[in-house]
């Protein structure tokens, strides 16, 4: 069984979502949509961004999107470099770590990071975020671009999946871009914004062809949905590769009852109930329906096959009423020989490994290693790889 504290912070954290999803449904607020959206609530606990590698991971916060609230947050482990000097550079013009592209630069993997909350809320710049893609980076020896997406009913469907296959344009722009500033034309070349559209960190440091997708609840079904339109665009997206996917307890569900969303209809943190109702915020009302693609992968209009998909790592937890439908996608990628290896946690909850008051939690940094352990499989250099 859960942990006391476990159990304390699943009521408090249900009281909490559950009085935002009321109010959310409210129809002052579902009928306030903004294509322009918003990327975190009034009630997040943000942490600031660092560009110095305090701590062994460096961050920078950069929007992307002229035309939405769209915005990244980049976590750069210091392992990119080697000398002090290089490590303590502060410029006047930045105030932060500078890639000198006149030396060789050591490249990075990148990660793209899709939060959870239920497609209401969550933010990619939020404390337990943070602190998690920080230990991702870590782990994983990885470049990790945490996506800041719309939130509904502000911003519903399919604005947050829209802005997953935007964030992987904008990374296959980046390396085309850095060839570019090899080519000596970069000067020249700016954005909406009037600044260069040149991400310095991503052009010195990253490998974009080496790149994997990891999303948590309701970012996982998010990264999936990137996964499968990367394969669609096949080349038309190169140099980017998605190498791998991690859907850690997928926010998924369907018209018809698995057994653990019967049996644990009322399991902690999120319920059946508030899932259905974050789905009714997320789905505009002529689309809601519980078997749409967005919340159940094998519903049966699905068009692209599933041998297709990447390498996948799922993660379920053993008191989450979603984990069935997790496993049924493990089970049926493994039919297709797809590498879908499963993790299922004993005693563990939904989102145990993502928040805030659960990342010190051993549960929690044992999911961490074993993902950075099956991710260098597909990420390291050849002569490099690592068995799982």
């Amino acid at each position: 069984m859960p942990s006391l504290i476990v159990k304390l912070y699943s009521v408090f954290f249900k009281y909490h979502q559950k009085t935002l999803l009321h109010n959310l449904s409210q129809p002052s607020a579902a009928n306030n949509t903004n294509p322009f959206g918003i990327t975190s609530r009034p009630h997040e606990s943000i942490a600031a961004s660092n560009p110095l590698f305090n701590d062994g991971v460096a961050t920078k916060d950069i929007h992307i999107d002229p035309f939405s609230s769209l915005s990244l947050r980049i976590f750069l482990p210091e392992t990119v470099i080697s000398s002090s000097a290089a490590r303590n550079r502060d410029l006047p013009t930045y105030g932060g770590y500078s890639p000198s592209f006149g030396e060789f630069n050591r490249k990075l993997p990148v990660m793209l990071q899709f939060h959870g909350g239920g497609f209401v809320s969550g933010s990619n710049e939020s404390v337990s975020n943070d602190a998690f893609c920080r230990r991702l980076a870590k782990l994983c020896d990885v470049i990790v671009v945490a996506v800041g997406y719309r939130l509904a009913p502000e911003s519903k469907y399919p604005a947050a999946f829209e802005d997953g296959v935007k964030v992987l344009n904008w990374l296959a722009k980046q390396a085309n871009l850095a060839d570019c500033r090899r080519l000596g034309v970069q000067n020249r070349m700016y954005d909406s914004f009037g600044a260069s559209m040149l991400e310095p960190w991503l052009a010195a440091h990253g490998d974009p062809s080496r790149c994997v997708l990891l999303g948590a609840s309701s970012g996982a079904n998010i990264a999936d949905y990137v996964a499968q339109k990367a394969i669609e665009a096949g080349k038309l997206l190169d140099p980017v590769k998605v190498v791998a996917q991690v859907l850690m307890y997928p926010f998924f569900i369907g018209s018809t009852p698995t057994r653990s969303e019967i049996k644990l209809a009322n399991s902690y943190f999120y319920d059946k109930g508030m899932s259905k109702l974050a789905w009714k915020l997320f789905l505009p009302e002529e689309q809601f329906n519980l078997n749409h693609p967005a919340a159940n992968p094998l519903h049966p209009g699905r068009q692209l096959p599933l041998k297709y998909m990447p390498p996948t790592l799922i993660v379920v937890a053993e008191h989450d009423f979603m984990r069935d439908r997790a496993v049924v996608y493990s089970e049926e990628l493994r039919k297709v020989n797809v590498d879908a290896p499963l993790l299922d946690y004993k005693d563990a909850v939904h989102e145990f490994a993502t928040y805030d008051v659960l990342l010190q939690t051993n549960e929690a940094k044992a999911c961490a290693e074993d993902i950075s352990i099956w991710v260098k499989k597909y990420v390291s250099l050849r002569g490099l790889e690592f068995s799982y």
